[in-house]
């Protein structure tokens, strides 16, 4: 993942640091479920950041990076020059959702099963079938879906990656908006995150908003679409930079 962007972010120009979070990178995969909270990994970001001496910087995450991103926004604003978010919508949009959109429950019924005590055999079975499943039904390359499930096969792979669910007892429901440049990106065929949720991310966005629909994207938009969301970035995050220049 981010293999192209991170190309097409270099060659304009562009210094990019994309870190592998802890639970995916080979060297940081803590085994308590506790080190998954999500205020550690924040402050991973920010300890990132200050040890390649980069005070402020242009954001860009997806998923679970990107509710890391849009808690990242919220708590240290001043270090943010523009964000921009795939697919995962702002953390109070996405609590909201699951009380208000009857779909939406349904559509995040993963957090159910990865939070189960048998959680980490059941996603082991016949090679990591239940990724490898959901890959595939969100469009994702074969070629690029191999990669993902290699990762995950590493020991401790499968442990690092469910434990981001499992530790999280986080809703969301009050971080606060966020008064930044934000892109927003969100595939029509997202099988997790509901129409619903994307549109009520605008809701708490204070700052110069931008809402762009991908027809026909799934969840992985990134891997999906990867000239789509170069494009998408560039723009924003030029944008961004031209207007603090």
């Amino acid at each position: 993942m981010w293999h192209p962007q991170v190309e097409a972010l270099s060659a304009a120009g562009f210094r990019v640091i994309a870190p592998d979070q802890r639970g995916y990178s080979t060297g940081a995969r803590p085994a308590e479920e506790d080190a998954y909270q999500v205020e550690f990994i924040v402050q991973d970001a920010v300890d990132l950041m200050d040890a390649v001496g980069v005070a402020d910087f242009h954001l860009v995450g997806h998923d679970w990076g990107g509710q890391i991103a849009w808690l990242l926004a919220a708590a240290h604003p001043e270090r943010i020059r523009t964000l921009s978010i795939l697919s995962r919508p702002h953390p109070a949009a996405f609590a909201r959702a699951l009380t208000e959109d009857p779909e939406q429950p349904e559509r995040s019924r993963h957090h159910r099963f990865l939070k189960d005590a048998d959680a980490y055999d059941r996603m082991r079975v016949d090679g990591l079938r239940p990724l490898r499943e959901a890959l595939e039904t969100q469009y994702v390359p074969p070629e690029i879906a191999a990669v993902h499930i290699a990762k995950l096969a590493e020991p401790g792979g499968v442990e690092g990656a469910i434990n981001w669910y499992r530790a999280s007892g986080f809703t969301g429901a009050q971080t606060p908006a966020i008064n930044l440049p934000t892109l927003y990106v969100w595939g029509t065929q997202d099988a997790t995150v509901g129409r619903y949720a994307a549109e009520l991310t605008a809701d708490y966005v204070t700052g110069p908003f931008r809402f762009e629909i991908v027809e026909g994207a799934g969840h992985f938009i990134v891997d999906q679409c990867p000239d789509t969301v170069s494009n998408l970035l560039l723009a924003h995050i030029r944008q961004g930079a031209d207007g603090l220049a």
